[in-house]
Formats: C-alpha cells, sequence, structure tokens
C-alpha cells in the first residue's frame, strides 16, 4: 500500500492580469495561481492537490503547507482511509498550527490542497474519479469521513446516514443520467467587469450559439451602470434564459438591498456575495428585502460552521461553497449533508485555475449520492487555463460530462508547472 514519503510544492501563477481586463468589483487585477501540492510515495502513484489564489500571498500558502508535513508524512494510505474523519481532524487540528485558523484563513486554503491531494491519491490507488469513488461509498462509510464536531444541533451523523439511505435506491439511475447528458453549468466569462458593452454583447451571442442558456453578470458600486449591463445581457440572452449577477463583496447591507432591487425587472436568479462573507445575518435581512431575487453565497465562507450559521438563519437560498476555501473535500461533504437537510441547493464556486476541475466532482456527488436532485443546481465555467490539466474538464451544450480518469482531475502537466512556477522578483510582485 503507497506510502507517504515527501510533500513537494509549486509556487504556480499565470498572468491573467494583463488579459481578463478586470475580473470583478473588488479583485480587480487577479493573477490565476495555485498552491500546487504534490504527496509522493516513492513510485509512480502521486496524489496531487492545489489550493487557488490571485497571485500575491500564494508563497505564505506553500509555507502552511509545508507546515503540515508532520501530520501527513510517514502514513500509508490504509492509515488514512481506515479513519479518513480521523485523519482531517489531525490535519485540520494540529494542536499548535490551529492557533492559526482555526480552520480559516491561510492555513485552511493550505489543508484543502493537502487533503485534496489525499483523495486524488486514493481515487488513483481505486482506478476511479474522485465522484465515483465517492458515490459508490455506503452511507456509513461516506459519513465516516466528515469530522462531526460543532453540527449536531443542525444535523446529526445518524440523521446524515438515514438521509443518504433514503436516496440511495436512485444512485445507478442518476450516475448513468449524468455519464449520458452531464451536470448543468452556468458561465461566468461572458459577464466579467471591465468588458466593453460590444464585446458583452458579442461573447454571449457566442455562448448562446455553443449550448449556453445560464449566464452570470458581474455587477459593481455604480447602480446605475449595473442596470445598464444587466439590460444589455437579458436583451442578448433572451427572456427564457437564466442570469444571476455577482457583487464579489462590494456592498454595505443597505446598498446591496438598494442596488438589487433596481435589478429586479431584469428577473436575476440571485445576487452572489451581495455584502461581507462573514455577515450572517446581513445576508439574512438581504434575503428577505430582495425576493424573488435569491441570495448566494459562500466562496469566502471558511468553514461547515459557517455555513451551519447561514442555514440555520435561512439566510441564503444557494450554496456555494469553494472546494479549496474550506478544507478539503471532507469539510465539502460535511456542507452537502447541511444543505440536503435544510433544502437548499448547492452550486459550487469554480471561478479560477483548477476549480472547474475540482467542482465537477462535488457537483456530482451533490446530485447521484446526496441531494438527488437538479433543482436550481448548477456549476459555474469560467473558460480559463484548463488546458494545463493532464484531465481537463469536457463540457458539452452547457453542461459538464462527467470525468472518467482516476483522481480528482486536478493533475497539471509538467510542461505547464514549469511554465508557469514563479521565478520570483519585483516583476512577479508588481
Amino acid at each position: 500500500m503507497p506510502k507517504i514519503t515527501a510533500i513537494t510544492t509549486h509556487d504556480v501563477r499565470a498572468r491573467t492580469s494583463r488579459t481578463l481586463a478586470g475580473s470583478d468589483a473588488v479583485h480587480t487585477d487577479p493573477d490565476y495561481s495555485a498552491a500546487y501540492v504534490v504527496l509522493e510515495t516513492g513510485g509512480s502513484l502521486r496524489g496531487h492537490g492545489m489550493t487557488f489564489t490571485l497571485g500575491r500571498g500564494n508563497e505564505v500558502v506553500l509555507a502552511a503547507v509545508r507546515a503540515l508535513e508532520k501530520p501527513v508524512v510517514g502514513l500509508t494510505l490504509d492509515d488514512i482511509r481506515g479513519d479518513m474523519a480521523a485523519f482531517w481532524r489531525r490535519l485540520a487540528s494540529e494542536s499548535q498550527l490551529r492557533w492559526l485558523g482555526p480552520e480559516k484563513g491561510v492555513i485552511h486554503l493550505a489543508t484543502a490542497a493537502v487533503a485534496n491531494a489525499v483523495w486524488d491519491l486514493w481515487a488513483k490507488a481505486e482506478g476511479k474519479p474522485v465522484w465515483k469513488l465517492v458515490a459508490d461509498m455506503p452511507p456509513e462509510q461516506l459519513v465516516g469521513c466528515i469530522d462531526w464536531r460543532y453540527l449536531s444541533d443542525a444535523l446529526t451523523r445518524d440523521e446524515a446516514v438515514d438521509l443518504l439511505r433514503a436516496n440511495a435506491p436512485g444512485k445507478a439511475e442518476r450516475e448513468a443520467t449524468m455519464l449520458r447528458d452531464g451536470y448543468p453549468a452556468y458561465i461566468t466569462s461572458a459577464g466579467w467587469l471591465g468588458y466593453p458593452d460590444d464585446k458583452v454583447r458579442a461573447l454571449c451571442r457566442e455562448s448562446l450559439a455553443q449550448g449556453w442558456r445560464r449566464f452570470k453578470v458581474k455587477v459593481g458600486r455604480d447602480s446605475a451602470e449595473n442596470v445598464r449591463r444587466c439590460a444589455i445581457v437579458r436583451e442578448e440572452i433572451g427572456e427564457h434564459a437564466v442570469m444571476m449577477v455577482d457583487a464579489n463583496q462590494a456592498w454595505d447591507v443597505g446598498e446591496a438591498i438598494e442596488y438589487v432591487n433596481a435589478l429586479q425587472p431584469y428577473r436575476p436568479l440571485w445576487i452572489e456575495e451581495p455584502t461581507s462573507p462573514d455577515d450572517i445575518l446581513g445576508h439574512q435581512a438581504i434575503r428577505r428585502a430582495v425576493h424573488p431575487i435569491g441570495v448566494a453565497t459562500g466562496e469566502h465562507a471558511h468553514n461547515r460552521v459557517m455555513f451551519k450559521q447561514l442555514l440555520q438563519a435561512d439566510a441564503i437560498d444557494f450554496v456555494q461553497f469553494d472546494n479549496c476555501r474550506l478544507g478539503g473535500l471532507n469539510e465539502a461533504l460535511a456542507v452537502l449533508l447541511l444543505a440536503a437537510k435544510f433544502g437548499k441547493p448547492v452550486c459550487p464556486h469554480a471561478g479560477g485555475i483548477g476549480l472547474c476541475e475540482y467542482g465537477q466532482h462535488v457537483a456530482l456527488i451533490d446530485y447521484i449520492a446526496v441531494s438527488g436532485s437538479l433543482d436550481n443546481r448548477m456549476l459555474e465555467f469560467a473558460d480559463h487555463l484548463h488546458e494545463h490539466f493532464v484531465d481537463p474538464i469536457v463540457l458539452r451544450d452547457g453542461r459538464y460530462l462527467p470525468p472518467t480518469a482516476p483522481g480528482f482531475s486536478i493533475e497539471m502537466r509538467a510542461e505547464s508547472i514549469a511554465a508557469l512556477t514563479w521565478p520570483g522578483g519585483s516583476e512577479w510582485s508588481a
């Protein structure tokens, strides 16, 4: 059984700030980057993982990854999968390092990279993609991958098992549906801030011709500009296509209510990240004031407890966790089960390098094994940097086709790692 002998790290950065013309209302010059991790076993089998960043600070995450070597190096795969929840707890709650979080911030980003590399290793050892590895688990095994601390007031372990058992009879049919039809997606690449109107129109038309029927538009601090851009997109995509809007945390609560209600004529399905990601009561107030537009958030919600509270407070309509912001797939499984308990659809964040590759697995796990529903569920797609992966995503008519190669689809091409590795120096830090 493979034994983890070392952790190799790479500081991977793409110069997307030169080409995206501005990403959103807050993150205006993103260099899509990855704190990239390889679990070495002394043989050909390796586990690959990464955490997404926007460039500067990537080196800080990698320092945190190296600090996590002690709980990982020397373990065999059997040591880990024999009690996956215990392994994740040791990783996320190392007695001294947890002071840096706990379970949030840079140390949790690093935890995600390492934990997901373990999942990649496990799936490769089994010869399955991660989504299939998890979907094939009996309920007790899946639930046994989760650290249940802090959750029992919202969802108990036994309730989770019952939920999975109730959905088990249709798993084979749902898997066959995904393999045939794919998982519904929405496109972000047509609506970035910084794109001139003619480019937005052209991208909407091009996307419609490619089969897209779900579009997300970035909005900012100018209400009149938001209205104008949403009017353009609605005009181009027609009345029957779905539109969402995303503020990327730009607004105070009162601003959010004012600006979102100004968009009601264009019928967005949701407003994403309308305010601070930590403001649970703020999200609750916004949700009550902007109905029927839904509230979505999660890419900066840092752990399962945040999601527990957002759900308990009925503060959101769409759960949008990020597979790197949470501490890896173990914690993502907890949030999937919480969302299913509260009847909220999961639409994972996937707007960055590697996030579409990760997100397709989690979305498939949700539909096949956890929620059993596609109602208002979709996975983000951003058309950037997929050519750097050994097993890149495959889309058809605006839907993700399930990956079939073993692993988490996150292994990057060796030549891409070499080409994108940060050389250091002032040129890359400016």
